[in-house]
């Protein structure tokens, strides 16, 4: 193949852009860059009927938070411009007068009435309905206002997908599609063909719905004497449960949402890109760097893929531990200003570092900060049934659990260096001196401190706290329950 290649996505912005929108952003741009190719971004906005405003912005920031620059497009520019299909509209009036005098199109000012009519009726004759079949034996001139038909000429078609194989179809469901509707605006059905001809684009990533309009889309490339581009169907975004398609009820949300909710862009990529693909290999993460060296289309799945939020969560959760280790803190703490509680709002940066530091492994989204470091910042409520009632420690009365207190107080307070190892030293030396196990006196202490379901380690998260506040929290707590 020495053409170069060339993609695009060619998203509507009547939307959100979910995780199915996003996936057939991810393919197009790696089967581009692997190859040295051109990556376009092309905004199909003639309808706007359903037009959402900032959908645009929202589809151009998602991108480029994903790391998936286009080299034509908005903003970018380039020699195939306009990138919007509203701005094009002289383009595909110039290519459908080209089908009118090849006697290809027609202009059909059937009302919409009679065309309602004509379909009720081949229902009623349990006959498949194909508007050719009424077709208007004379037809004016045609203009914009007028809705302009493409004169099908029945027959069998056969093509080559590169996901789902070889593919054919018989003449019964060829039909005359609309081309330009009476607002003068195209129809998908055509712009998207004209736009991917003008802009050189050789291989048209898009979801397996549209297997069903290959017919006519095939007649339109035969009517119009150019040569096919490769197809590249990509099988269903699967619910968790279940064989339907991915909808906003099991989880379609908007990937900007998820960008909210903490997740990473290299994890999105990732797990995006291995949602109906894998190399063959057992490997889990990849840069986006080894995707486009890895990715290969004959290695797309050809049948549908289940989403599973809790693997997006597993594979951001190794991509945060992964960051972190590579960056170090001070690179990666920028990435989490926006996620820490409202109590740290006014904590010192360095602070909010050492806490980061220590609790970045047991993250599984960037806003789980939020639920697992306030204690780091405000003095816990105390609620001394979170002591009674843990498994390790609902055996010791309330005078034994104070007694214990008073211990680990007492021998935290000789400490004469406040670090993580020397408060290990005395921890340890505490299980000697008490006979306590490990779960039963770290249990008393980190719940004592956090008042949290979980916490990093004791040591840890004593050291960071400090020495004021550790002896002060354990000692109110020690109040509480002898004054109990």
């Amino acid at each position: 193949m020495t053409k170069q290649i060339t993609t695009r996505f060619a998203p509507s912005p009547t939307g959100y852009i979910h995780i199915g929108n996003v996936r057939s952003a991810i393919y197009p741009y790696l089967i581009a860059k692997q190859s040295g190719g051109t990556f376009i971004l092309r905004i199909e906005d003639t309808d706007q009927a359903r037009y959402v405003e900032g959908a645009t912005d929202l589809i151009k920031s998602t991108l480029q938070w994903l790391g998936l620059d286009w080299d034509e497009g908005p903003e970018v520019g380039g020699p195939h411009g306009p990138y919007f299909q509203t701005e094009r509209l002289e383009l595909y009036h110039q290519w459908a007068r080209k089908l009118i005098a090849a006697g290809r199109a027609y202009a059909d000012p059937t009302p919409s009435e009679t065309i309602a009519a004509y379909r009720a009726a081949d229902q009623a004759a349990k006959i498949p309905y194909l508007y050719r079949n009424h077709r208007p034996t004379q037809t004016p001139e045609w203009h914009p206002g007028i809705p302009l038909r493409f004169k099908s000429e029945p027959k069998n078609y056969q093509w080559q997908d590169l996901v789902m194989g070889d593919l054919k179809t018989g003449p019964e469901v060829l039909d005359d599609i609309v081309l330009i509707k009476a607002d003068g605006l195209p129809t998908y059905n055509f712009a998207h063909i004209i736009d991917d001809l003008e802009m050189g684009v050789t291989h048209i990533c898009r979801g397996v719905e549209y297997l069903s309009s290959m017919p006519n889309y095939l007649a339109l490339y035969e009517a119009l004497g150019v040569e096919r581009p490769y197809f590249i169907s990509l099988p269903h975004i699967l619910a968790p449960n279940g064989n339907k398609k991915l909808g906003k009820r099991d989880g379609a949300k908007s990937v900007d949402l998820y960008r909210q909710e903490g997740i990473l862009p290299e994890a999105m990529l990732n797990f995006l890109a291995c949602l109906g693909w894998n190399d063959g290999t057992e490997q889990e993460l990849y840069t986006k760097e080894e995707l486009i060296t890895k990715f290969r289309i004959d290695h797309i799945q050809n049948s549908g893929a289940h989403f599973d939020e809790v693997k997006l969560l597993w594979t951001n959760g190794q991509w945060i531990r992964r960051l972190f280790d590579e960056q170090g803190i001070d690179q990666f703490y920028p990435r989490t200003i926006d996620f820490w509680p409202e109590v740290a709002t006014s904590a010192p940066e360095e602070y909010k570092k050492r806490v980061l530091s220590i609790i970045y492994d047991r993250l599984k989204t960037l806003s789980d900060l939020r639920a697992m470091t306030d204690y780091f910042f405000v003095d816990p409520k105390i609620n001394l049934a979170e002591l009674t009632t843990n498994k390790f420690l609902k055996k010791f009365s309330e005078t034994e659990l104070g007694q214990l207190l008073t211990t680990s107080i007492d021998a935290l307070k000789q400490l004469q260096t406040w670090d993580a190892t020397s408060i290990q030293n005395t921890l340890n030396q505490l299980l000697v001196d008490t006979g306590k196990k490990t779960a039963e006196l770290f249990s008393l202490i980190r719940i004592s401190v956090s008042f949290a379901p979980f916490s990093p380690a004791l040591d840890l998260t004593l050291d960071v706290l400090g020495r004021e506040t550790v002896l002060a929290r354990l000692g109110a707590v020690r109040t509480a329950i002898l004054r109990d």
